[in-house]
């Protein structure tokens, strides 16, 4: 594989592991991140390492101006994106619906849905071959809440993941004679940080029992299915969400 690829959210997690599988796998890489500028500039070392161009871009994917920037400042350093990993994703504290508030939603979806819907559309405007572009792929990070919905947790939450997976089926249907595949991966239960930022640093080992394949996924798990669907081993793929959930 080769191209440059602008994974959001890249600085930990699914991202980074998907970050530095594409500089293995001959990409040029950026990693986004908005606020930890130290495991991002981690993450660079990381893909420089496999031998790959790499660099760390700060910005909000809620931010429209900032969006367009980073695209333009990726495709200045290595040429324009050729796949975006949406990987980008917040959440909050578990709490049942009803004890949720107006400004939490606005966070949520700002950044997991609009932030998605904004770095798709500029990844479309550059890659589209109807508007001189060569094609490319989207990947976006969706999660198994989207069918499970998260009831006492956090169904904002799963909402904006479902979100994710209708964006999946009407753009990668619409851009499909563009160049353009657009897929995504559905996370299970994964062991990352995401976890403690709900308030439950040990959610995976207490979920596990209820994963058919009895215990947590790994962050490079869900970036191996991402780099598939990106590869052209999937090349007749679209507008499709695959599970990588263990089976739940």
């Amino acid at each position: 594989m080769s191209g440059v690829a602008l994974v959001t959210g890249g600085s930990r997690g699914i991202g980074a592991a998907t970050a530095i599988l594409a500089a293995q796998r001959g990409y040029s890489v950026a990693v986004n991140y908005v606020d930890d500028e130290q495991a991002a500039q981690f993450v660079v070392e990381s893909c420089r390492e496999a031998g790959a161009a790499a660099v760390a871009v700060r910005a909000d994917v809620g931010d429209e101006a900032a969006v367009v920037t980073m695209f333009d400042s990726v495709a200045e350093l290595f040429g324009p994106v050729t796949l975006l990993v949406n990987n980008a994703g917040i959440l909050e504290q578990q709490m049942r619906f009803e004890d949720m508030t107006r400004d939490r939603w606005e966070r949520v979806m700002r950044v997991n849905v609009i932030g998605s819907f904004l770095c798709a559309r500029e990844a479309v405007r550059r890659m589209s071959t109807r508007h001189g572009g060569t094609g490319g792929a989207i990947v976006n990070v969706s999660s198994a809440a989207s069918y499970i919905g998260s009831p006492e947790e956090y169904v904002d939450y799963a909402a904006s993941k479902a979100a994710i997976d209708t964006l999946t089926i009407g753009l990668g249907k619409e851009v499909a004679a563009d160049g353009i595949r657009v897929n995504a991966v559905r996370p299970g239960v994964i062991r990352t940080e995401i976890h403690a930022r709900g308030g439950e640093p040990g959610r995976v080992d207490r979920v596990a029992a209820a994963v058919p394949l009895q215990r947590g996924g790994e962050p490079i798990e869900v970036a191996r299915t991402i780099m598939w669907l990106a590869s052209d081993e999937a090349s007749y793929i679209t507008a499709t969400t695959v599970n990588c959930s263990g089976g739940r």
